[in-house]
């Protein structure tokens, strides 16, 4: 009997598989079954191909498209013969996959930093998701989370290549049928495209996955480029050469504590949900501090990330360079870039410290950043309860600071770098504030952990994780300044500010980088130097203070204070 036109020759003589067998004795199951799988192998594939990379972006009309790589795809698939079909298909069908897997990454990526995922840099950042996911909501969570987003990983492209396989051999089953429909699809495509037709504002006409394609390859090729840029940029330092003696000469005397305040960012001062009591907070430790002589001055700098990875903060606040990505942090810190800490320590003329209740690992950092003692998370003596992914409430690391440092008997005055962590996601359960003088050993803060809300509700839902965040930025506020209004002294000068504004769960998908920026002092000679920064009185810079990119600080300040740049 000849084969019609459109007929697959059959497969290859020899005894009849289990599914041969099935098919001869249940047709109609058989064939139901083939045709569900099928669907299925479309659907997958359709999906894929339609999937955005934003959550927002999740909505039915996404995917009430029609992708234009599938009409191209059956062309070329029904133009080559069954053993170049499935040479195309697999392949083809993993890279979808693999595209997929990518695009799951871009969407949680965006969601907690606010930029999609690098696939050249960002890779080491997931055991930092799962370490956040342990501490959050615990290791059994955070271990079937690991697991089911390995399981993912690795078998998405496996059954996409099966997908477009199945998908290849049923077009050439019906090969008249399917050109016709090919030709009628590319018809509409084109149709769609050039008339700009849309539905519920999404084009009808769709290319997402070769545009996903291209921005994945020009991603990798510009991380190639910028890492040559960045460090010749981060060797060019008008202070890379000037001696301690000229380095800022107009706080000898001074004890400077840089302090950063996690997550705490313009949205805490100005969204309308959050913004009221975090302001009156601010107001009401500005006129606290007044009672104790303390004046303060507020700005604005925009950080070099958002919603996470606070050490690109920390560093392009303290290096004077731009570090917005995991590259460019190895760059600097196995560099020799003069840090605003390290100005401190080549003086000769301070003790430089670390606070770092968050850092429960070695840190090799502590000699680019120029300090001499670090105190981390196993070096503060807290014996209480973790708040979360927070170790120790701040209240209890700045207590401690001041009897590990500050309170101590000294020839010279001191540089502390700090980091305060209570109001780090996921904001619960949030500390609150007990007698200075109860802290003791921290363990005492078990009721008060207990008293608090659970991290998996919070995480859940985003006006509870609005409601903490606001109420961990004014826990966290109260505490630096109660403490410097209880043990600063005429010598004191406190620059705080935040490394980043908090996930788009809390700020919202379009919000600024902007973070609140204080310097505050007893001397007025101290916020004089300031004069011609034109910031807000007090600890809430107003809506209108001058917003200056967060590595320009450093050159501003070590400048402001008499340090001349050298040769």
């Amino acid at each position: 009997m000849r084969r019609s036109a459109g007929q697959e020759a059959p497969e290859a003589a020899g005894s009849p598989g289990w599914r041969s067998r099935l098919a001869h004795r249940h047709p109609r199951a058989a064939l139901t079954v083939r045709r569900a799988v099928t669907v299925l192998a479309a659907l997958l594939v359709l999906g894929a191909l339609l999937l955005p990379d934003r959550v927002g972006a999740l909505r039915p009309g996404s995917f009430v498209r029609l992708p234009g790589e599938a009409v191209v795809a059956a062309v070329v698939l029904l133009a080559l013969p069954r053993r170049g079909r499935r040479a195309v298909a697999a392949p083809g069908g993993a890279v979808l996959g693999a595209l997929t897997v990518l695009k799951v990454l871009d969407m949680g990526f965006r969601e907690y930093l606010g930029r999609g995922f690098d696939p050249v840099l960002d890779w080491e950042l997931l055991d930092d998701a799962r370490a956040y996911l342990a501490d959050s909501l615990g290791g059994a969570t955070a271990a079937w989370a690991t697991a089911g987003a390995v399981a993912v990983a690795v078998l998405l492209p496996v059954v996409t290549a099966l997908a477009a396989v199945r998908l290849a051999e049923a077009l050439a089953a019906h090969r008249a049928r399917a050109r016709q429909g090919a030709l009628a699809a590319a018809a509409v495509w084109i149709t769609c495209s050039a008339l700009g037709l849309q539905q519920s504002g999404v084009p009808l006409a769709a290319a997402r996955t070769a545009g996903t394609l291209r921005a994945e390859a020009r991603q990798v090729v510009d991380t190639v480029r910028d890492e040559a840029a960045f460090e010749k940029a981060a060797r060019a330092d008008v202070f890379a050469a000037t001696p301690g003696g000229r380095l800022v000469p107009d706080l000898r005397g001074k004890d400077v504590l840089f302090t950063f305040v996690e997550s705490y960012g313009r949205t805490a001062v100005e969204d309308p949900e959050i913004g009221p009591a975090v302001d009156r907070t601010l107001d009401a430790r500005t006129q606290a501090l007044a009672k104790a002589g303390f004046r303060a001055e507020s700005g604005w700098l925009t950080s070099a990330t958002y919603g996470g990875n606070s050490w690109l903060g920390h560093s392009t606040f303290l290096s004077g360079l731009w570090v917005d990505n995991q590259q460019r942090y190895r760059t600097v810190v196995s560099g020799d870039r003069l840090t605003l800490t390290g100005a401190f320590r080549r003086t000769g003329a301070w003790d430089t410290v670390g606070i770092m209740p968050g850092v429960r690992k070695g840190w090799p950092e502590a000699g680019f950043f120029g300090l001499d003692t670090v105190h981390d998370a196993s070096g503060l003596g807290y014996e209480g309860p973790r708040f979360s992914w927070s170790t120790m409430p701040d209240q209890y690391a700045l207590e401690a600071f001041q009897r590990l440092e500050h309170g101590r008997e000294r020839d010279r005055p001191l540089m502390a770098e700090i980091i305060l962590t209570s109001s780090h996601q996921p904001w619960a359960p949030v500390p609150r504030m007990v007698g200075w003088d109860e802290l003791g050993d921290g363990s005492g803060f078990e009721a008060v952990r207990k008293a608090g809300e659970e991290p998996a509700g919070v995480i859940a839902d985003p006006a509870r994780s609005k409601r903490a965040y606001g109420a961990s930025v004014r826990y966290s506020v109260t505490a630096l300044t109660e403490w410097l209004q209880r043990y600063g002294t005429d010598d004191t000068v406190l620059v705080f500010l935040g490394d980043h504004q908090p996930i788009a769960r809390v700020s919202g998908d379009h919000a600024s980088r902007d973070v609140p920026v204080s310097i505050v002092a007893k001397d007025p000679k101290v916020l004089a130097a300031l004069e011609d920064w034109h910031w807000t009185p007090g600890l809430r810079p107003a809506p209108d203070a001058p917003v200056w990119k967060m590595d320009a600080f450093r050159d501003r300040f070590l400048r402001a204070y008499g340090s001349v740049p050298g040769r």
